[in-house]
């Protein structure tokens, strides 16, 4: 459809409810070669870590529980939340949320019970993220405090793609996403004892789109204002939301082209300070740093502020831990987690302070800053600063990059095969088939 037609459709759909409008905003955006291209390396991305995920403790849980559940929702639970343990999927900054965990996996359910080929797969895909991100920038910042936006706002993306890949009308469709959003939850609480809420957080968001599809496809129901209605999301979940971000903007881009890569294994808040830190890292000597002086902006500070991390898990989610590694190692793999690295790295990990500072806290979320000085014993000091980070688009991994990740991934995972899993993910770009996966 033409980007005029794109207009009409937004327009006529003003005066009806949010999700009406977000249904046929997406369905009436053109779809061009190039967004699938881009789409196809992503997925990869989240095929690769759904692999390498399950062989870790939380993976072998959910991957066993699963075992003898084949209906396409608890496929979509344990596929997302395998997807979404290593904490080095791709994210989303405008709307804080890692797409790929909810919608490739629900994707990938359905597919492999429709036996969709590569190009349905990958617009169907286009389509998951493009909810999900535009959800997400609307429930604004107060609602990031308390509720993981992956959670809550990855339903109404793994609810699209699925409607698109079961042929839903557009009608069924806004039930899917009325029944995907009623559903929504995830919490931050997990984060004081470093439990494994997250990857139910992300498997959650893609059985709830999975199931609300399948069930608009036999008739049943769901609200459509389930956003904006008086008992809606925002009501219920959104002190400061943004509404307007829902249809704004609707010839921009598809969403896809603003998803950063994460290159580190860790909560992609703690990216910008590791980023800096590696650089500051290459010009002094790590043993001679007296104190550390870190600035980001505030969603970091608040989710990430974690001087003595207990586990592997809290130590992903402690800036201070990440900026001792990549000070003191000049690099961060999945390692520099793990307890011996933490007692190594302890008391300059100590010397490590923390708080939100500018321009990072005005940019944020549009950027993800932040900035790294090494107080020497000398009294020099070393900085570095980054208004954005490696795998942002603004820095993006080359399709060499992005296959490297894959392979690293995948030998963490045990596959046997590498090369064949990244071929056929990326061919799907050329109208390939959808691969299957033993998990």
């Amino acid at each position: 459809m033409s980007t005029a037609a794109a207009h009409a459709a937004v327009e006529s759909a003003a005066a009806a409810t949010l999700t009406e409008g977000l249904v046929a905003l997406i369905r009436s955006k053109p779809v061009r070669r190039a967004d699938l291209d881009a789409m196809a390396p992503i997925v990869l991305d989240g095929i690769a870590n759904m692999l390498a995920g399950r062989v870790t403790e939380p993976g072998k849980i959910l991957s066993g529980w699963g075992a003898d559940r084949r209906d396409p929702g608890r496929r979509a639970l344990v596929m997302g939340g395998c997807m979404h343990i290593l904490e080095v999927d791709d994210l989303h900054r405008g709307s804080v949320t890692h797409p790929g965990c909810v919608v490739i996996p629900a994707a990938l359910a359905l597919a492999e019970r429709s036996g969709a080929d590569g190009d349905t797969f990958l617009r169907a895909v286009l389509h998951g993220f493009e909810a999900v991100c535009r959800v997400g920038m609307s429930v604004g910042p107060t609602h990031y405090r308390v509720w993981h936006n992956t959670a809550t706002c990855g339903p109404f993306g793994a609810a699209m793609a699925a409607s698109s890949l079961l042929e839903l009308d557009d009608e069924a469709a806004v039930h899917a996403l009325g029944n995907a959003g009623t559903q929504s939850a995830g919490l931050w609480e997990f984060l004081d004892t470093g439990a494994m809420s997250k990857h139910l957080h992300a498997g959650r968001a893609a059985e709830a789109g999975v199931v609300a599809a399948e069930l608009a496809a036999g008739g049943f129901t769901g609200p459509p204002a389930i956003l904006e209605g008086p008992r809606g999301f925002y009501a219920g979940a959104c002190p400061d939301p943004d509404p307007g971000a829902v249809l704004r903007h609707p010839d921009a881009p598809w969403q896809v082209h603003a998803t950063s890569i994460k290159p580190w294994p860790s909560c992609r808040h703690t990216h910008p300070a590791i980023d800096a830190a590696l650089e500051v890292s290459a010009k002094i000597d790590p043993a001679a740093v007296a104190a550390v002086e870190a600035s980001t902006y505030r969603a970091a500070v608040d989710v990430c502020d974690r001087p003595v991390p207990a586990s592997p898990y809290e130590a992903k989610f402690s800036l201070q831990h990440c900026i001792a590694a990549a000070l003191a190692d000049g690099a961060v793999g999945f390692d520099s987690f793990e307890a011996k690295a933490r007692a190594r790295l302890s008391g300059l990990r100590s010397r490590v302070s923390v708080g939100a500072g500018e321009p990072y806290a005005s940019d944020y979320p549009a950027a993800w800053g932040g900035e790294v000085t090494a107080v020497l014993d000398d009294g020099r000091r070393v900085s570095a600063a980054r208004r954005q980070c490696k795998g942002d688009p603004e820095a993006a991994l080359d399709r060499e990059e992005m296959a490297e990740k894959a392979h690293g991934l995948l030998r963490f995972g045990g596959v046997p095969d590498p090369e064949r899993t990244i071929a056929d993910a990326l061919g799907m770009a050329e109208g390939g088939p959808v691969p299957s996966f033993d998990i």
